[in-house]
């Protein structure tokens, strides 16, 4: 009879290994969970940004969310704004809000857009979100219950301190057992599977199904099962950032509520709003632009807000990774999970998303046995291959809609040789119809119809139209928008800022 599958066992901390942990002890009680972390390595995260998602997760682990964001150092995100993408120019802005187009279901919001509004942002007609990140106000107000919003949102935090929160909350309430230790080498058995890991000071730990959260080093997946890593530079060029943190001006100054990304001539910069500091950072290819010269516009980034002699004191981390994933995620009893699955650049925020996709599959998934796991794994592997190749088009989509030219970076991104074909053929595609349901068949897909509609207009991208709204939609599409509007009025009204609501959060 194959072997029960009682004894969990994680191999690394940081997000990746505690969120993996809570969400495992806390739907699977008559499991025995352990992690293995070890001291000598690292967290590699400078600064993170969620999806909304991560709101549910840390329901289902059991934190309270304003405990959350005092301890990570957490503010409220609802979106992404991209600056200088489409070209050079400062006013060349867009959005890509959490929240997604007015009527959306209901008809055709892009034919409505180009027939009533084509003087509007994309996002500006049909939604209400960018205005409130403009703002820089808050998802909702300070009696709204927690992971409540009146718009839809996520979180900018603290890398470090949320892998400490979720240590604590892990260990101290949900008996996850912590061991800290160096894991020397994997041991299997007669059919392959890991039986046990060998650690530096605590031996043998045994284990039915061992969980790799180790990083791009990929402890067990790429070391001890050596599965091949499938990289993918040839589409997404990035492989090195630049990372820094900057002081804000002044106590009450705005907390961004949005990321904001600023296309640069080999890359972009992200800058990250924390309660307490900015996370900055350029990720670039290391073929187009050297470390000095990233370091060096980093800082004249910096210096437009803060001025040019604190720019030039911030300290700067240095970055290098390889974009691509593993060839399987889930072999024998070894599930990979986190940067040993893969990464490919920080933009629009996908890692802790495919965390959570990764974690939640295999928590409502969990095998039986050996015979059962192998069932699993099969359909885990094709889902998150599918998910792999979704993300990177998707982020692709961002290079290949850029109409600049300033760098041969930005050239080489056009090349057809660089695109996936079938990115290639949507976009081909989507000059005759809009982005819809019908090019994103999977329940969860990562990254959903809305979310290419607004980087797409966003970009200035150009769908025929060949059809019109019958007057029953158009007079639904102008009630909508009318509806959209008063609602911006009375939530620019009424929401406080970011910092505010934060602020009264910790009175509490």
């Amino acid at each position: 009879m194959s072997k029960k599958i009682n004894n969990i066992v994680i191999i690394g901390g940081g997000a990746a290994g505690w969120l993996t942990a809570g969400l495992l002890a806390k739907e699977h009680r008559d499991k025995s969970i352990t992690l293995i972390e070890s001291a000598d390595i690292g967290i590699s995260g400078v600064g993170e940004g969620t999806w909304p998602s991560m709101r549910n997760t840390l329901q289902r682990i059991g934190v309270k969310e304003s405990d959350f964001l005092q301890q990570c150092d957490a503010s409220f995100k609802q979106g992404s704004k991209f600056i200088n993408w489409r070209g050079k120019e400062q006013a060349d802005n867009y959005y890509h809000p959490f929240m997604i187009p007015e009527g959306y279901y209901k008809y055709d919001v892009h034919t409505a857009w180009q027939q009533l509004f084509p003087e509007q942002k994309y996002a500006d007609a049909m939604n209400m979100q960018s205005f409130i990140c403009q703002a820089a106000l808050a998802p909702k107000q300070l009696n709204t219950p927690e992971y409540a919003g009146v718009t839809n949102y996520g979180y900018h935090l603290d890398a470090h301190k949320f892998a400490q929160f979720l240590a604590r909350h892990c260990v101290n309430t949900l008996n996850v057992k912590h061991i800290t230790d160096n894991v020397l080498h994997a041991n299997n058995n007669a059919q392959g599977y890991i039986e046990s890991v060998t650690t530096q000071n605590n031996g043998e730990i045994y284990g039915d199904l061992f969980i790799d959260c180790s990083g791009s080093q990929g402890l067990l997946i790429a070391k001890h099962y050596r599965i091949p890593f499938l990289d993918q530079s040839h589409i997404l060029f990035n492989n090195t950032a630049v990372a820094a943190q900057l002081p804000y001006e002044s106590p009450s100054q705005n907390i961004a509520s949005a990321t904001l990304s600023t296309a640069q001539s080999a890359g972009w910069i992200w800058d990250i709003g924390l309660p307490t500091r900015r996370g900055i950072g350029y990720t670039f290819s290391d073929k187009y632009c050297d470390v000095t010269t990233a370091i060096k516009t980093l800082k004249s980034y910096a210096a437009q807000s803060v001025g040019i002699q604190q720019a030039s004191k911030i300290e700067t981390r240095t970055l290098r990774f390889t974009p691509g994933y593993r060839e399987v995620f889930w072999h024998k009893n070894c599930v990979a999970i986190g940067m040993s699955q893969g990464f490919i650049e920080p933009l629009e925020a996908s890692a802790l998303a495919m965390v959570e996709l990764s974690i939640s599959m295999l928590s409502e998934q969990m095998p039986v046995n050996q015979v059962h796991m192998q069932l699993l794994s099969d359909r885990f592997n094709k889902r998150f291959r599918y998910r792999w190749e979704q993300v990177i088009n998707f982020l692709k989509l961002h290079y290949v809609l850029s109409s600049r030219d300033d760098n041969s970076y930005w050239c080489d991104n056009h090349h057809p040789k660089s695109i996936p074909i079938e990115l290639q053929n949507l976009l081909t595609l989507w000059q005759y119809q809009a982005p819809s349901r019908f090019d994103f068949i999977e329940n969860e897909e990562i990254f959903s119809s809305p979310s290419y509609q607004y980087v797409l207009y966003g970009m200035g991208f150009k769908t025929k139209q060949t059809t019109k709204l019958d007057n029953h939609t158009y007079q639904m599409a102008q009630q909508l928008y009318q509806l959209n509007r008063k609602k911006i009025a009375q939530y620019l009204q009424k929401l406080p800022t970011n910092r505010l609501l934060l602020k009264q959060l910790q009175k509490e």
